[in-house]
């Protein structure tokens, strides 16, 4: 195992999170749908471990390898982003066996790497519900850190009507993706509000079956009108996707 200018191995990483894990948290997890191995690490305690490390392309990919929930999350907030091949992030793809990991790890390094948006229009034609909520998760990404003039409004226009038309007809955690991504696309791409607002309208009440857990599916227009708008918000970018 690597070790580096921090003097951290994975190893010792996997030691420090086992022994910061917390059962009450880990069943608040698993009731989540995260598989075992999981330690129930706070994130609020693996954002220490993060402070000390700060970016490492070769410990990340040897936490995430672990299979570990605790550690492939964490390898998430401590990849180099631009250093993460194709293959590297298709391959934490099909290691994913979470909601967590499916829709915001793995979108959030592949939102900063040189292959996102192919990737995520790749991944949003794919049948594996996990792979098309991975692939919207990783536009809505996109969309909330990267400046207008570097995005395809048209593109996303054409997405926009597309989820307008078939977002009923999918399952629970895609649809559940879906209003994630209109509502980014809403909050972040000032020129595209007024457009997912008439998507909304047409779309009507969302709703998804998320698991025995308190989530439930914000609606687009209360979401970004009562809370984005209100605050004056609109089409302010985020400095990153994770957290």
């Amino acid at each position: 195992m690597s070790n580096t200018s921090h003097g951290l191995t994975a190893q010792e990483i996997l030691d420090q999170l086992e022994s910061l894990g917390a059962e009450s948290y880990k069943r608040v997890l698993l009731k989540h749908g995260v598989p075992e191995p999981c330690y129930g690490t706070k994130i609020s305690d693996m954002q220490k471990i993060v402070k000390r490390v700060k970016k490492d392309y070769r410990l990340a990919l040897e936490l995430y390898d672990s299979g570990i929930y605790d550690a492939m999350y964490l390898a998430g907030l401590i990849a180099d982003d631009i250093k993460m091949t194709k293959k590297d992030l298709k391959g934490w793809l099909s290691m994913a066996k979470c909601r967590m990991l499916v829709s915001w790890t793995v979108p959030w390094v592949a939102a900063g790497s040189l292959h996102g948006w192919e990737l995520g229009l790749e991944w949003i034609e794919s049948k594996k519900p996990d792979v098309a909520i991975a692939g919207w998760a990783t536009l809505g990404s996109i969309v909330s850190v990267k400046p207008d003039d570097e995005l395809d409004l048209k593109l996303l226009e054409s997405l926009i009507d597309r989820i307008a038309t078939e977002i009923h007809q999918q399952s629970d955690l895609v649809r559940y993706q879906m209003n994630a991504f209109l509502i980014s696309v809403g909050s972040y791409v000032a020129p595209l509000t007024t457009k997912v607002l008439e998507a909304a309208k047409k779309i009507g009440k969302v709703t998804a079956d998320l698991g025995d857990n308190d989530c439930k599916v914000p609606d687009i227009t209360e979401y970004i009108v009562g809370k984005v708008k209100a605050k004056g918000l609109i089409g302010k970018k985020r400095k990153t996707a994770k957290c």
